[in-house]
């Protein structure tokens, strides 16, 4: 059963930063693409970041740039987001999710985990 656990989530005060990781339990976790997507109270999933399979490629959503930094560790099946400049309309729940395919579409991931709370207060 695969299994992708984030971790990291928490309260943090507006201009603050915060870590979030993702560990994966795939054999093959070189072979999928990582995103980032997250969802606020009463709003759609929103697209964060995304990660091709060996890191060379990076693609952020509109919010994300400039501000948040998608990585990943192969040898330790784990993705990583670093977000910076916080403020609270970042607050949501982010998940993590693995695709076969490099992509900026929710519907393209085939494994998610089970999302890990930002609150960012002002």
């Amino acid at each position: 059963q695969v299994q992708l656990v984030e971790s990291g989530g928490g309260l943090v005060q507006a201009g603050g930063s915060l870590r979030l990781s993702c560990a994966v339990s795939l054999r093959t976790f070189s072979s999928y693409a990582m995103g980032w997507f997250r969802q606020a109270p009463g709003k759609e999933r929103e697209f964060v970041a995304a990660i091709s399979q060996t890191g060379a490629l990076t693609n952020y959503g509109y919010s994300a740039k400039g501000r948040f930094t998608i990585s990943r560790d192969n040898a330790k099946n784990t993705a990583y987001l670093q977000m910076s400049s916080l403020t609270p309309e970042d607050t949501a729940v982010y998940y993590c999710a693995a695709s076969r395919t490099f992509s900026l579409l929710g519907t393209s991931y085939v494994y998610w985990g089970q999302g890990t709370q930002v609150i960012v207060s002002s």
